[in-house]
């Protein structure tokens, strides 16, 4: 079924996650404004403060290119957080696009310091290109965990971003402790390789060696397509 996936099918996926987070406590805004977004993310206890990626401070998250995900509890409180950006990677490839610096700033020689790099050991980075989209930022609090959100969440995303820009590819930059906890088959995606973005910001105290996760056009067609068909039964 997955090849005849329509914009309805989509819309019935996004409703139908959205519905299974409510159920489970948490009530799901989306936002394009990133000034409004790092005004939330930057109160949150105990949450790293958001990368540049995200901020507008240091790249163009101009509606329509960019979108942000926000649970909050039963009592208003804020539980949860994502957010997704799409590039133009049809010159270029994710590696390329990683190791100039470009997937978190602008304008990298002005904004990323003279100590920045990044680097990327994951093979397949060279073979992810077209249009591509970011999911980055995910954070969901303490009490929400090991409750099955994580699959929720992942999913309105995924349909929201197929919804909007229909990318080649979506990818994620992880820590270790994300795949040896096991998150990684609960979030949707099919691939991984180690050492994806080997990133270093010293102005931002950022010093990460991060895995890749990623999914193709068709991998995540069918995963739209598996989920309806599970819930049409």
């Amino acid at each position: 079924m997955h090849g005849n996936v329509t914009t309805l099918d989509v819309s019935k996926y996004i409703c139908a996650t959205n519905e299974l987070a409510r159920r489970s406590g948490l009530s799901i805004t989306m936002g394009e404004d990133f000034e409004e977004y790092v005004g939330i993310t930057s109160k949150i206890p105990g949450k790293r403060p958001t990368y540049p990626n995200f901020r507008p401070d240091c790249s163009d998250l101009f509606p329509g290119k960019a979108f942000w995900i926000v649970g909050r509890d039963r009592e208003g409180t804020v539980a949860h957080v994502q957010a997704m950006r799409v590039d133009d990677l049809r010159e270029t490839n994710l590696a390329e696009h990683l190791e100039s610096l470009k997937s978190c700033f602008k304008d990298p020689d002005l904004k990323a310091g003279q100590y920045s790099s990044c680097r990327c050991y994951a093979p397949s980075a060279r073979g992810i290109t077209g249009v591509v989209a970011y999911r980055g930022d995910l954070w969901l609090r303490e009490d929400f965990r090991g409750r099955g959100l994580m699959s929720y969440i992942g999913h309105i995303a995924f349909g929201l971003a197929w919804a909007k820009w229909a990318p080649d590819f979506i990818y994620s930059l992880v820590a270790d402790w994300y795949v040896a906890k096991g998150v990684l088959g609960r979030s949707g995606y099919v691939n991984r390789e180690q050492h994806g973005s080997v990133l270093r910001l010293d102005a931002e105290g950022i010093d990460d060696d991060d895995w890749l996760l990623w999914m193709t056009r068709d991998q995540v067609l069918q995963m739209i397509s598996s989920t309806l068909e599970t819930d049409n039964r």
